[in-house]
């Protein structure tokens, strides 16, 4: 941080592989895979993720965007999962198939990065803190799934 502390530096810890047909996975870099231990514990993951893509000045700046899923409204990115924001980080929630901590590989289920999306950090996903009782969500998701289905609803496969 600097001596105003307005300012930091993030390094990933691994990157994202989506290899055509085959399973998803957070490829951890060797200096960080003794930090999966007992990863393999949980059923689910949130990953940390840059998204890389819009790592540019003008969507850094943009503060309001269409919302995709609502038609012709608009929402302040603070208040939608937008990548255009003035900080490039995301995060998704996935089921862990597998941990292989020796080769530094998480297999997950889904999720709505694409191929090669560097990898900031991983947290187990603990039901006590990451779930609350009575969200509030806005009417533009009123329909959506209770629940995240099985086969998501980011990216699919074919879209990497």
């Amino acid at each position: 941080m600097d001596p105003n502390g307005s300012s930091f530096q993030i390094s990933p810890v691994g990157r994202i592989v989506r290899p055509e047909g085959g399973p998803i996975t957070v490829q951890v870099d060797a200096a960080y895979r003794a930090a999966l231990k007992g990863l393999d514990t949980f059923s689910h993951v949130i990953v940390f993720w840059w998204a890389q893509r819009f790592d540019e000045a003008q969507y850094r700046d943009v503060l309001v965007v269409p919302l995709p899923y609502a038609g012709d409204r608009e929402a302040g990115v603070f208040a939608c999962r937008s990548p255009l924001r003035p900080n490039l980080i995301m995060t998704t929630v996935c089921r862990m198939v597998a941990v292989d901590e020796a080769q530094g590989a998480v297999q997950i289920e889904n999720i709505d990065a694409f191929d090669g999306t560097p990898v900031l950090d991983l947290k187990p996903y603990f039901p006590v803190t990451d779930r609350v009782r009575d969200a509030r969500i806005s009417p533009d998701l009123v329909g959506w799934p209770e629940w995240m289905p099985a086969g998501g609803i980011g990216l699919m496969d074919g879209e990497a």
